[in-house]
């Protein structure tokens, strides 16, 4: 004889059952992640590049992968296919630490076949260890386990997003691939921008070693390895992306710039020797790094330079090679010693500046820090 505390344990638990049925249907129906499927009439609302890039990498068909961090998110899709033909895709983790490319490498190669890779080398990224790394990017949107769907399908986030997404949609808040994740609009690009963004720190009192950042370095290339030597079927194109000249100001006065050296080093030497790895040294275009207009702060490049940099890695331009790379990173280093950095921090320089841009002066930076 059921008793009433059994019944009520029986209705508690059936009632409990379809409520995370409906849950599960709901974000299964939804699918804000794209995890199933793209979003209905190639629009979506984007909200979170570690969970929702996993779905991209499944469902997005691509010859050629754009792949790198915050310094990677302005290509579009569409530029990646008009440069390179065929498929493209763009898969960005801002601030990303090579586990977890590691585990959205994994992913692609899993679920595509791509021809080429082509991937943002931070010298940011490179040169720190994983300690700081978070609990942000969700795991099991990226093995192999089908079993953690269930940790999709019953997320309270992704319950908020299957009701968000589809009414966002209809308020016309959809964007497409092509403009999903990027930032660059509405920004302005130009040398006042960037300056006002960059805070110049004080000169520090003490030198770093030039093996400073060789053992994280090493480590993160071990990561970056494993891809080139499980896929040697594909081309891998690495790049240094162009942070601005200003980076090498901070880094001057920071007492770090023989430890980024080494590390650009570091990369050459161990990256070249592969038959299937091309390395493009855009962090060291003058041309690029010294025009602040095409910047917010002292990394982040526009859009536009981004199209550049796409069409200079299939022309073979500011390309590294094993015969090359030692001349090209001693002149650079050479060029960025003699720069008058504070020449960036005078009226008279700007006043030129400008006046060479075609422009009227109007703003002065002063001599502050």
């Amino acid at each position: 004889m059921k008793t009433p505390l059994h019944r009520w344990t029986c209705g508690f638990l059936a009632a409990l059952l379809l409520l995370l049925t409906a849950a599960a249907a709901a974000v299964f129906l939804s699918d804000p992640c794209f995890y199933y499927r793209l979003p209905p009439e190639g629009e979506g609302i984007y909200f979170s590049e570690r969970c929702q890039m996993a779905g991209l990498i499944r469902n997005v068909p691509a010859d050629t992968v754009v792949m790198g961090t915050s310094m990677a998110a302005n290509y579009r899709k569409s530029h990646i296919e008009e440069v390179f033909g065929g498929t493209g895709l763009r898969v960005t983790l801002p601030d990303g630490y090579l586990s977890e490319f590691d585990q959205a490498m994994s992913l692609l190669f899993r679920e595509q076949s791509p021809e080429r890779v082509l991937f943002g080398l931070d010298l940011n990224i490179l040169v720190r260890d994983e300690s700081g790394l978070t609990a942000s990017m969700p795991g099991y949107l990226y093995d192999a386990n089908p079993l953690n769907d269930l940790q999709y399908l019953l997320n309270k986030d992704m319950l908020y997003y299957s009701v968000y997404a589809p009414l966002a949609r209809g308020w016309g808040e959809g964007q497409t691939l092509d403009e999903g994740f990027t930032w660059d609009a509405g920004i302005w690009w130009n040398h006042m921008t960037a300056m006002e963004n960059y805070h110049r720190p004080e000169i520090a009192a003490e030198t770093l070693p030039p093996d400073a950042f060789r053992e994280n370095v090493a480590a993160n290339l071990a990561v970056v390895q494993g891809w080139i030597e499980a896929h040697p079927e594909v081309d891998f194109r690495f790049f240094l992306p162009p942070y601005s000249i200003l980076f090498w100001d901070r880094y001057g006065r920071l007492g770090e710039e023989d430890a980024y050296f080494d590390a650009i080093a570091q990369v050459c030497e161990t990256l070249l020797p592969y038959e299937n790895v091309r390395l493009y040294g855009f962090l060291m275009d003058e041309e690029i790094v010294e025009d602040l207009d095409n910047y917010c702060d002292y990394i982040h490049h526009s859009g536009d330079v981004s199209d550049t940099l796409l069409r200079k890695i299939a022309a073979g331009e500011d390309e590294l090679t094993a015969e090359t790379w030692e001349a090209a990173v001693s002149a650079w280093r050479q060029h960025v010693d003699a720069i008058d950095f504070e020449r960036y921090w005078t009226d008279a320089f700007w006043w030129k500046w400008t006046i060479d841009h075609g422009g009227e002066v109007k703003w002065k930076p002063g001599n502050s820090g």
